[in-house]
C-alpha cells in the first residue's frame, strides 16, 4: 500500500495515501480511477503490451493523438502488462499487494480465468478493495453477457421514458452510463475504505452498468409497482413538471426552463406579461398544469418566439424564473462562470501543447482535485513502477520484456 505523506495543502490531495491499480479499459473502469487519481490517489494503470486500451483510437484525434485518451487517462502512471500471460503473474500480484483499490471492467470471469479471482485473492491479500465494473453485475443470468453503456440505458427502463411520443425511444448521444457508473463506483469504492479503516479488511464492490440508472428512475418504478401506470414519453417535457422544455428564441437560440412549483410558474407567467395565467383555472396548481400541459407550453413557446435570448433572459431573471440558455460548447469555453468556477482545466500537452479538459468535481475547501498530467504513451511508466515501486532490477525487467509479459 502507498504510504500517506503526512502534507496537506494545495500540492497534496485528499486521497493521496491510496494506491489505485486499473485493470479495465475504455471508460466505466477507468472513469473510477480518474475520479480517484484527481483527489491524490497514485494510479497505475496496466495496459495490454502492443495493445494497448482501445481508447487510445478513438476519435477525436489530432496529430496523431486520440484526445478523449488525454482525458480518460490523465493523472494516471500508465505501465503495460499481459495479465494473462503465466510470466506476469508474480509482478501482478506485487502490484495487486501494494494497492489499496483494484479496479477492473473485464466481463465477469475472465479475471477468475486468468487465476485473479477476488474471492480467492482477498484471503491472501485481505485489505485489497476491489471494484468490478461490468455490464450485468457479476451475479445473474445476464452476468457473462458484454456490456456497453447504450445496451445498459436500453435495459434500465430509461431509454423507454426517453424521445417524443411519435419517433420511439433513445438513448445519450455519448455513453452516459459509463461515466454514471465510473462514479457510482468511485462511490463504492470510498464506503468499502471507510469499512476497511475500520476493520482492516477489503471487500468487492460489484458495480453494473444498468443499476445506476434503475437507481435514479426510483419514480418510474414505485409509479407501475402502486399504480400500474407506465411513464410516457414527452421528449423535452417532463410529466410532473409544467411547462418545462427548451423553447426556441427569435435569434436561433434557446432556453430551457423548469416550473417545479406554483409559485415559480407565477414568476413565469409575471416575466411573460401575463398575470392573467395565475388566475386561469387551467393553471392554478401543478395537477391543473399537468392536464393542460400542451396549452400552456404552446403560450410560453409563443412569448419566446417573440423575443431574443439575451432579452428573453433578462426578463426572466428580473422575475426569479429557473431558466438558462442553451449554450453550446464555444460559449461554455468563453463563459464567465465557468471561468470563475475554474470548470475547465487547462494543461501544457508535450505534443499537442495548451489543452482544454473538464476539471475536477466536485470543489473541495482544502483539497481540491487536480489534473496533474495527461494519458501519456504506452508503457510510459514502465521503469518507475517496476523499478522503483516493485524494485526490480533491469535484469529481470529485460527477461520480462523478452517473453512479452511487459
Amino acid at each position: 500500500m502507498k504510504e500517506a505523506t503526512g502534507e496537506s495543502g494545495p500540492e497534496s490531495g485528499a486521497l493521496d495515501d491510496l494506491r489505485v491499480l486499473e485493470l479495465g479499459s475504455m471508460l466505466a473502469g477507468p472513469f473510477c480511477g480518474t475520479l480517484l487519481g484527481e483527489f491524490g490517489a497514485e494510479v497505475v494503470k496496466v495496459e495490454k503490451p502492443g495493445q494497448g486500451d482501445a481508447l487510445r483510437e478513438w476519435p477525436p484525434v489530432k496529430d496523431g493523438v486520440a484526445l478523449w485518451w488525454r482525458s480518460m487517462s490523465r493523472n494516471k502512471r500508465l505501465v503495460t502488462l499481459d495479465l494473462s500471460h503465466p510470466e506476469a503473474r508474480e509482478t501482478a500480484l506485487s502490484l495487486i499487494a501494494r494497492s489499496d483499490v483494484v479496479v477492473e471492467n473485464f466481463r465477469p470471469g475472465t479475471l477468475e480465468r486468468w487465476g485473479y479471482g477476488p474471492d480467492a485473492l482477498l484471503e491472501e491479500i485481505p485489505h485489497t478493495v476491489w471494484v468490478r465494473v461490468s455490464g450485468y453485475g457479476q451475479t445473474g443470468p445476464y452476468a457473462g453477457r458484454g456490456g456497453y453503456a447504450t445496451v445498459a440505458e436500453a435495459f434500465s427502463g430509461l431509454s423507454s421514458i426517453s424521445g417524443y411520443p411519435d419517433r420511439g425511444p433513445m438513448v445519450s448521444p455519448y455513453p452516459l452510463g459509463d461515466y454514471l457508473a465510473g462514479t457510482f463506483a468511485a462511490l463504492g469504492a470510498m464506503i468499502a475504505l471507510s469499512h476497511r479503516r475500520r476493520t482492516g479488511r477489503g471487500q468487492v464492490v460489484d458495480a453494473s452498468l444498468f443499476e445506476p440508472f434503475f437507481r435514479t428512475l426510483e419514480a418510474m418504478v414505485l409509479r407501475y409497482d402502486q399504480l400500474g401506470e407506465k411513464k410516457p414519453r414527452l421528449g423535452n417535457q417532463m410529466e410532473e413538471d409544467v411547462p418545462r422544455n427548451l423553447y426556441a428564441t427569435a435569434d436561433g437560440g434557446a432556453i430551457a426552463i423548469s416550473s417545479g412549483s406554483q409559485a415559480i410558474f407565477e414568476n413565469l407567467v409575471d416575466a411573460m406579461g401575463r398575470p392573467d395565467l395565475k388566475r386561469d383555472p387551467r393553471f392554478t396548481s401543478a395537477e391543473a398544469r399537468v392536464r393542460n400541459r400542451d396549452v400552456i407550453d404552446s403560450i410560453v413557446a409563443e412569448w419566446m418566439r417573440g423575443l431574443p435570448t439575451e432579452e428573453a433572459m433578462r426578463r426572466l431573471e428580473e422575475h426569479r424564473m429557473v431558466a438558462g440558455p442553451v449554450w453550446e460548447v464555444d460559449r461554455i469555453l468563453d463563459d464567465p462562470h465557468y471561468a470563475v468556477r475554474q470548470a475547465i482545466a487547462t494543461l501544457q500537452d508535450e505534443r499537442l501543447g495548451a489543452l482544454r479538459m473538464p476539471a475536477p468535481v466536485p470543489r473541495l475547501s482544502l483539497t481540491p482535485g487536480r489534473v496533474r498530467w495527461g494519458g501519456g504513451e504506452l508503457g510510459a511508466d514502465n521503469e518507475h513502477v517496476f523499478g522503483e515501486l516493485l524494485g526490480m532490477n533491469a535484469a529481470e525487467r529485460e527477461r520480462l520484456r523478452a517473453t512479452g509479459a511487459i
